[in-house]
């Protein structure tokens, strides 16, 4: 009799278990990250709902760096499934999957973006070097061997061929994907024009990088969130400001924006993805592999996205500002999501 007990007991508890595991699964796919990649991601949403039948996925716009937070917080129904990163994970986000069980993560590249300093149509024109941009936008700068706050007021202030009007940037904030990349693509760029900076790269990196990429706090760089579409809406009703954003941004409003050459080389799809424009990158989708069991919908999702109807050269993607993969690349992508597609 103690046995029956026993053994009902044990086949309750795994009944329990199940049916806990079944509770727990989801059919809405959850997505987290950049905000740049947010408005591709959620038009490629809208299509899998209307193309599949399935529930739409829910996508949020919470910057990289909040996003891989968010996404490395561990397995279950209650963590993202999918981050949209405009860079790669870094070392230490592995690290804090890796102790919370996530493991078995897939990094798909989409495609490529660019980093671009944009204006209103009505805003004064300028080109810029990555020197200059530095100048304005950094902390403290180099006067006379020594560093200092950033004196600088006006866009003339640096350079007298500049607009001799205040140095205003809207940007995003330190979770940011992009804010990250205008680090390491343009300031350090800009940094290391200056000798003494340019030692200092080769003999302390750590130090080079806090002097180099540490934004101004005056007033003249504005933090305005992961809300890109905020940022566009200021920069039309002040035509004296200037944002930094994703490529996409300006390609989806180029009858009310302009872009700023860096370095001479204009922000367009040919210089994006041939490298030659400073402020480049490619853009990713992290997967986690483990959530295929827990979300149903996730394996069409990821064949969705990497197929040519939203990520090809003609893809839904393509029209509205993502840069496509060349061949190789494209190959790439198909190959990491062959996973996905089996299931």
């Amino acid at each position: 009799m103690r046995r029956l007990i026993a053994t009902t007991a044990i086949a309750a508890s795994m009944t329990l278990m199940l049916a806990t595991h079944v509770a727990q699964a989801r059919d809405q796919i959850r997505i987290v990250g950049s905000s740049t990649i947010f408005p591709l991601t959620t038009k490629v949403a809208e299509y899998f709902g209307k193309t599949t039948g399935d529930r739409a996925p829910v996508v949020e716009s919470t910057g990289s760096g909040g996003g891989f937070k968010l996404f490395c917080g561990g397995i279950g129904s209650q963590y993202p499934d999918i981050v949209d990163a405009s860079r790669k994970i870094t070392g230490s986000e592995t690290a804090i999957c890796a102790a919370n069980s996530v493991r078995n993560i897939s990094e798909i590249k989409i495609g490529y973006d660019g980093i671009v300093i944009l204006g209103s149509r009505n805003a004064p024109t300028m080109a810029l070097s990555a020197r200059q941009l530095y100048l304005a936008l950094a902390r403290t700068i180099p006067v006379q061997g020594a560093s200092v706050p950033n004196p600088n007021i006006k866009w003339s202030d640096i350079d007298a061929d500049l607009p001799d009007i205040p140095i205003r940037v809207y940007g995003p904030p330190p979770t940011s994907g992009t804010r990250d990349l205008m680090g390491q693509l343009l300031m350090d760029k800009g940094c290391s024009t200056f000798g003494d900076l340019a030692n200092l790269e080769s003999t302390d990196i750590e130090s080079f990088r806090l002097l180099c990429r540490t934004i101004r706090e005056d007033g003249a760089y504005i933090e305005a969130g992961e809300n890109d579409r905020l940022i566009i809406s200021k920069l039309e009703k002040d035509p004296t400001s200037y944002g930094v954003m994703g490529f996409n941004n300006l390609d989806r409003n180029r009858e009310a924006m302009q872009g700023i050459p860096i370095n001479g080389i204009e922000p367009d799809y040919d210089t994006i993805l041939d490298g030659s424009y400073p402020g480049s990158r490619a853009l990713y989708l992290y997967v986690k592999d483990d959530h295929q069991e827990l979300v149903r919908t996730l394996g069409a999702f990821i064949t969705t996205y990497v197929s040519d109807a939203i990520i090809g050269d003609e893809g839904l993607l393509a029209d509205n500002g993502l840069v496509p993969l060349p061949k190789d690349e494209r190959v790439e992508a198909l190959s990491q999501a062959k996973k996905f597609i089996a299931n």
